[in-house]
């Protein structure tokens, strides 16, 4: 035996044993009441647990997922058996995993993952109602009628001529399941079905209670292969397909949730579905119930502890043991007991953390409307009413568009914004809101939109050409896809939906940002516009006026609160070099940072000539008021301050002003040329760059307030250096070193 053999057995033996005795105790009782939900010999729920545990546990791709009959499929079932018989509907069972096998072959299975989960949710509660009412009867004393209204019509008649023993054992089986759950944990390892079942048998048992017994007599000697349907094969097919549909979505929505309660292997949904199509043909070739993934045994699979396969597969081989060597047994259990068992279970299929799900996403009436129509209409009308609503509802999310219109505040201009997909659908709204907005008035409009049909098109168009004819003006930015400046200019437009790209980002460049101009005229042209390029002073009015539009909204707030005081923790001293942008590399906000910007980053030692107070006077407010805890130098590399210095001035020979200034790096220049170990060569300008941010860090020791802050401790110099180039922002040393330590 390998180490891998080895382990697998210790594995099994600690984690899936154990799990698999738990979900066979919970399997048992539940394949029993299904089997009686759905009208099926009691047998077939039996015979469905052991193919689904034994047949769909090996060859299913999902390690833990439990399978056997479903819940979901008892309605189904219960109209089949009536329309075609019992072998009937297990030639329809085996045709409808035949159907599941090629589907799985075909790696169809992820499509089914498209169904709405509210309709699987709705579809699940009305079932719940459906079996709930029906069972209901049967606890009562009475028999189940043939529609879920004529039981609930039927239900005061029968309340009123309820049977003593039959309510009593009913009773007793669901007080059972409700406070199971509350009793110490190591009572609760028998799971409360069976201990509901054993309570009721027990009970009955001992006070000879006058009740109807579980009756398998023949059930396993009586087996012969399934005949086909007779009838109209269009509504046999139907039949087929609707229960290979529906088992194989609740299998593989099954799979997608146990995969969320573990750890393991990620279910294979393609293997999963053709695992449950071979079990669904064996099933219903040995006369058992459809098999499809169920939640219930799952969950107490995975909570178990159950760590591969073999759980499953071993809690069919135990249903099987105990079908064969102890079925005498299941005579002893009550039918009302039975029925008790399938109303609380039906009630639970009514998951209110189900509807909590649906209506966080809007998704309520979806639930509502095949919930109630599978209780008034029948599953398969539930379920197709469900999936046309989900449908009409997804249709009207991907065409429903939000205007939004602001009335000037302060700049004296309308601000309306639209959004979502503009269709025909929205022209009457968005032509309301239009129109809306005084004549004469200036506009500006966003549109952030991921579709324009003609309709829309038109919509805009015409109101804007009619606003600027009264002599208002509209101003058009497109934050998506620019449909409208397409249309107008009379190019292309037809094109598929496609997601929203990334909006301009306030750090880009202007050149990067620049957008399609809109011609106003009505007339379109395929010309490109022909016009001098904007000027700085215009830009930076469109940037203003882009700035009210977008960003002060947002920064309002926090503007608003620090409108009366600034509180800083860091003061910046880093060059004017335009590509040096200090809320970028530090990702600071409004209010962060005290900065101070010149040539070079220079810091003036305490006494130098020429003269210099801006840099000092910013030092001292900074310290000495604001109470700044740290003063960071920057410098960037390709430096143009430094650049001059390393010529000796004769980059800046034609600006005295500049070679004034320069004076303040006379030092950096002369530590660097200290430092230097041979002739000057490309890495020189780069080196000078950094050489001059620590240089300056000693420059502010020379300031004695600094100076006296940072021995106390309450002041901290840091020096960052900013390669251009690859973007990266380095830490220095406030030392005459070089290692820099990257962050």
């Amino acid at each position: 035996m390998t180490g891998d053999t080895h382990s697998n057995v210790l594995r099994t033996l600690r984690y899936d044993v154990p799990a698999s005795l738990v979900v066979f105790l919970v399997a048992v009782p539940l394949s029993l009441g299904i089997a009686m939900a759905s009208g099926a010999p009691l047998a077939a729920g039996l015979i469905a647990a052991v193919v689904g545990g034994v047949v769909a546990g090996a060859l299913g791709g999902s390690v833990v997922q439990v399978s056997g009959p479903a819940a979901g499929l008892s309605l189904v079932v219960a109209d089949l058996v009536q329309t075609y018989g019992w072998r009937a509907t297990c030639m329809i069972t085996l045709l409808a995993g035949a159907v599941q096998l090629v589907l799985g072959l075909l790696r169809a299975a992820r499509a089914a993952l498209a169904v709405s989960p509210a309709v699987i949710h709705g579809m699940l509660a009305g079932v719940g109602v459906v079996i709930a009412l029906s069972q209901l009867h049967i606890v009562l004393g009475g028999s189940p009628q043939r529609s879920a209204l004529a039981n609930l019509m039927e239900l005061p008649a029968q309340v009123a001529a309820m049977h003593g023993h039959t309510v009593a054992v009913g009773l007793l089986t669901i007080a059972v399941l409700a406070l199971w759950t509350r009793l110490p944990k190591h009572v609760r390892v028998v799971p409360a079905p069976l201990a509901a079942l054993l309570v009721a048998a027990l009970v009955a048992w001992a006070f000879q209670w006058d009740v109807t017994r579980v009756d398998l007599s023949g059930s396993f000697g009586t087996w012969a292969f399934p005949v086909l349907p007779q009838g109209d094969w269009h509504e046999v097919v139907a039949a087929v397909l609707l229960v290979a549909l529906l088992a194989g979505v609740e299998s593989l929505l099954c799979s997608v949730a146990v995969d969320g309660m573990h750890a393991g292997p990620r279910a294979d949904l393609d293997q999963e579905l053709t695992g449950q199509g071979v079990a669904n043909m064996i099933s219903g070739a040995l006369g058992g119930l459809p098999v499809a993934g169920v939640i219930v045994r799952s969950t107490a699979n995975v909570q178990a502890g159950a760590r591969s396969r073999a759980s499953a597969v071993l809690h069919g081989v135990w249903v099987l043991m105990f079908a064969l060597g102890f079925g005498w047994t299941i005579q002893l259990i009550p039918m009302e007991a039975l029925a008790a068992l399938l109303v609380f279970i039906g009630v639970q299929m009514v998951n209110l953390g189900h509807v909590r799900k649906v209506h966080g996403h809007g998704e309520v009436p979806v639930y509502v409307v095949t919930m109630l129509a599978v209780i008034v209409l029948g599953l398969a009308e539930g379920v197709v009413a469900g999936l046309a609503l989900a449908a009409v509802m997804a249709l009207r999310r991907l065409t429903w568009v939000t205007v939004r219109t602001h009335e000037p505040v302060d700049d004296g201009r309308w601000h309306v914004s639209i959004s979502g997909s503009l269709t025909f659908l929205g022209v009457p709204r968005l032509t309301h809101e239009l129109r809306a907005i005084p004549p004469r008035s200036a506009v500006d409009l966003d549109l952030n939109i991921d579709f324009m049909d003609n309709a829309a098109f038109e919509a805009i168009h015409s109101w804007r050409l009619n606003h600027e004819r009264s002599g208002g003006t509209v101003d058009i930015d497109e934050l998506h896809d620019e449909w409208y400046a397409l249309a107008a200019s009379g190019a292309r437009t037809y094109q598929a939906k496609k997601p929203p790209r990334a909006p301009d980002r306030w750090w880009l460049p202007w050149a990067h940002r620049h957008r399609r101009p809109v011609r106003p005229s009505a007339e379109p042209s395929s010309e490109p516009p022909v016009g001098p390029p904007d000027r700085p002073e215009c830009r930076l009015t469109a940037g203003a006026r882009e700035f009210h539009r977008r960003t002060a909204p947002l920064v309002r707030p926090i503007l608003t609160e620090l409108a009366h005081k600034q509180q800083p923790s860091h003061l910046f001293i880093t060059c004017a070099d335009s590509r040096v942008v200090p809320s970028l590399i530090t990702a600071s906000g409004p209010g962060d940072l005290f900065t101070v910007r010149n040539i070079g980053n220079l810091v003036p030692r305490r006494g130098a000539e020429p003269h210099d107070d801006s840099v000092v006077a910013a030092i001292e407010y900074a310290t000495q008021v604001l109470g700044v805890h740290t003063i960071t130098v920057c410098g960037h590399s390709g430096c143009g301050a430094m650049a001059g210095l390393l010529s000796g001035g004769v980059k800046a020979g034609s600006l005295p002003g500049m070679r004034r200034w320069l004076r303040h790096g006379h030092h950096s220049l002369a530590r660097f040329i200290e430092s230097a170990d041979g002739p000057l060569d490309s890495r020189a300008l780069d080196q000078l760059c950094r050489m001059n941010v620590q240089q300056q860090l000693e420059n502010l020791r020379t300031h004695r307030k600094v100076d006296e802050q940072v021995r106390a401790g309450r002041l901290e110099l840091v020096g960052l250096y900013f390669d251009i180039g690859s973007a990266r922002v380095q830490m220095l040393p406030p030392l005459p070193s070089t290692v820099s330590v990257k962050i």
